[in-house]
């Protein structure tokens, strides 16, 4: 009795494991908002692995632009990919880019979507008008997501009706390279949306990790920290910027120092993101402003993309 009650549970528990299987919904067709180097790059990846995609943006000449460049991505990619091989190589581009359109209206596109990835500005009302209005127009199963790097997931999603289709899938720069993708998790987020981008992340050939919808996530929720203490060093005159970069490289084998880190993201990048976490917790001594970095922002001085920041870059 008792090996007839163990195999009639495994049964049960494999019919339930297959049903709950069934309900992810396999995503196929994904559209990307924003054509900047982080949608241009999502919208590249999914195309490059079979995914119908369509990249919108508000204007055709920005599109041209994002193509352009995910052409030429694709193309320094095939020629280390497929070295022994040119006529392969360009046979992978045109796949690619056969499975890749361009629109300037988003709502016109959604219908027939199963995911929307936004990644547009780190605007709060933005985000909020944006996924309000596709709200209206996309299909009941279509999943969205915000590939921000900073704001809440809950807070964006509460801006639709289906919070429970709602989540974060934040994607590393520059994407074709990066393997890791961060898929936040709302309380109100479902299993079954969950289940269904970390398939569909893997089907990007990303290794997706899971977390909690907590400020900065894992990676930046650890690094910007990690630099902002290693600012606070050289201001309190313990360090030289240059001994401070130095020593994280040979002492702690990172590639980058915190300063040229900081150079290469962007101050204006990680002051906008330490003063939104310094607004919801105020306390957090971890969030407390650099006078030293909100000095250069205000001087215009951003890193590498204006030829100075911490450092100075000809």
């Amino acid at each position: 009795m008792a090996f007839v009650t163990r195999q009639f549970l495994r049964s049960m528990s494999s019919s339930s494991s297959a049903s709950a299987a069934a309900k992810k919904i396999l995503i196929k067709h994904v559209t990307v908002i924003g054509g900047g180097l982080m949608g241009a790059g999502i919208a590249q990846v999914a195309a490059a692995t079979g995914h119908t995609v369509v990249l919108v943006d508000q204007t055709e000449d920005i599109l041209a632009k994002s193509k352009k460049g995910i052409e030429e991505s694709l193309k320094r990619m095939a020629k280390k990919k497929f070295t022994e091989n040119p006529k392969a190589g360009d046979e992978f581009v045109e796949k690619t880019l056969s499975c890749l359109s361009t629109s300037t209206d988003a709502a016109s596109v959604v219908h027939s979507t199963d995911l929307v990835v936004e990644a547009i500005v780190e605007n709060l009302k933005l985000k909020n008008e944006l996924f309000q209005r596709l709200d209206k127009f996309a299909a009941e199963h279509t999943i969205f997501a915000s590939n921000t790097s900073s704001l809440q997931i809950t807070n964006i999603a509460n801006a639709t009706t289906r919070q429970d289709r709602f989540a974060g899938l934040h994607f590393f720069n520059p994407v074709p390279m990066m393997k890791l993708v961060e898929v936040i998790k709302t309380p109100m987020t479902s299993q079954k949306t969950f289940e269904s981008l970390v398939d569909f992340c893997k089907t990007l050939g990303k290794h997706p990790v899971s977390c909690k919808d907590t400020p900065g996530f894992i990676v930046n929720r650890l690094l910007v920290p990690y630099l902002i203490e290693a600012v606070r060093l050289h201001e309190r005159g313990d360090a030289s910027k240059e001994d401070i970069d130095t020593a994280m490289k040979l002492g702690a084998g990172y590639p980058m120092g915190p300063f040229e880190l900081l150079d290469y993201v962007g101050l204006d990048t990680t002051k906008f993101i330490l003063d939104g976490w310094h607004e919801m917790e105020p306390e957090n001594p971890l969030f407390q402003p650099s006078p030293s970095m909100n000095n250069l922002v205000a001087q215009k001085k951003l890193g590498k993309k204006t030829g100075e920041g911490f450092y100075k870059y000809k």
